[in-house]
């Protein structure tokens, strides 16, 4: 089967800005792509172009078949788009949202929204105004509207962002059900917990993709081994490690550091700068990887 997603140098300069810098990638059926990067790494201006909404200064991008250049009205048809601020009518209930947009795109079926309100589990509040409504009801009747149209790729920009750890989580249950009846979703995030979540994941920084693969293949690829320590004191522990050839990076996690390790290095070493510089270890463990610890390693950060 033809990816559903797939860009050739995908370019987009704003004069000398480059928020989007030669971008080639693929997205397969029934994938969930997560695209993480901090605010300003170019998400949300590929999503856009991927729409056909704003225009590639370079490159080349297909989209459910269709050319972002010349049929943006068909691959707009056919997919879902939740933006960071869903225009939702605050002063309509739940029901009469999805049956404006229903309407909008074109829905014939009488009883979709209902579904839509049973899926997203919004049945009981459905009668409700949306400016009665907490942030996390708001972006679940936003994802309702981004989907009343069965779309089968679904673009979600930053989808949680303001939302509280259990409604993120609940969220991202929704997230897995378009999923499971074959959905493509492209999701963008700057939660790094997020990426965990996804298929694939691609890391972005600065407008380039620095990364592209599976949660599994990104944490693997991290060279040397992650440590947390506990020590006293804890800034001294910091600039000690600071000082240490063997460490590759090290940062403040809590009480605790976080260190990365140069491959094949002996963490005995550390025992030994810390007792010299007058440092109380306390604890020294072994920890998997992290999608920030990635994230930090391919940006240089």
């Amino acid at each position: 089967m033809s990816p559903v997603i797939e860009t050739h140098g995908l370019t987009r300069r704003f004069g000398e800005f480059v928020a989007v810098d030669h971008l080639s990638f693929s997205v397969e059926p029934g994938q969930v792509l997560g695209y993480l990067g901090p605010n300003g790494s170019g998400k949300t201006t590929t999503i856009r172009m991927l729409l056909g909404l704003l225009h590639p200064t370079e490159g080349s991008a297909r989209v459910l078949g269709y050319d972002i250049a010349t049929d943006a009205e068909q691959i707009r048809r056919r997919s879902g788009y939740m933006s960071q601020k869903f225009a939702l009518y605050n002063e309509l209930s739940v029901r009469e949202n999805l049956n404006f947009y229903g309407g909008v795109y074109g829905v014939r079926d009488p009883g979709r929204v209902q579904v839509v309100l049973n899926e997203l589990g919004l049945a009981d509040v459905a009668d409700r105004r949306v400016a009665d409504l907490s942030t996390g009801w708001r972006q679940r009747l936003a994802l309702g509207a981004a989907t009343v149209h069965e779309p089968g790729l679904l673009f979600l920009d930053e989808p949680t962002s303001g939302v509280d750890p259990v409604a993120r989580r609940e969220f991202w249950d929704l997230i897995y059900g378009l999923a499971a009846k074959g959905v493509s979703i492209m999701v963008s995030t700057h939660y790094m917990d997020e990426a965990e979540y996804c298929d694939v994941v691609g890391i972005m920084r600065t407008g380039k993709l620095l990364a592209l693969a599976t949660p599994l293949e990104l944490r693997q690829s991290l060279p040397g081994q992650v440590w947390e320590i506990a020590a006293d004191p804890l800034l001294s522990a910091l600039e000690t490690l600071e000082s240490m050839p063997i460490v590759r990076r090290t940062a403040l996690a809590g009480d605790r550091l976080r260190t990365v390790l140069v491959a094949g290095s002996d963490p005995n070493a550390i025992r030994d700068q810390f007792a010299q510089a007058g440092v109380k270890l306390r604890d020294l463990l072994p920890v998997s990887p992290t999608m920030e610890d990635v994230f930090l390693e391919l940006s240089g950060a």
